[in-house]
């Protein structure tokens, strides 16, 4: 028998501009989608590290982020 003594899931999510609004509005709505997705993981009790937060030439942004899989304990990924 086997158990899952640790598991965590690592991201690279790239939160894109949506192409048919203007610029500024658009970058605004991207930093938005970005503390609503880390709201999400709060609000789930998700436990998480976020690596590195990184806003690209055109306003889109990368978040690297390790994560707790499913309920599984996460052992010392997070440390």
């Amino acid at each position: 028998m086997k158990r899952v003594k640790a598991a965590c899931i690592c991201q690279t999510l790239h939160f894109l501009l949506k192409e048919d609004l203007g610029h500024d509005y658009a970058v605004n709505l991207v930093k938005q989608e970005v503390e609503q997705y880390k709201k999400g993981l709060d609000r789930n009790h998700t436990q998480y590290k976020i690596l590195e937060e990184t806003e690209q030439p055109d306003g889109s942004i990368i978040v690297k982020v390790i994560k707790q899989y499913n309920s599984s304990p996460v052992g010392n990924y997070l440390d």
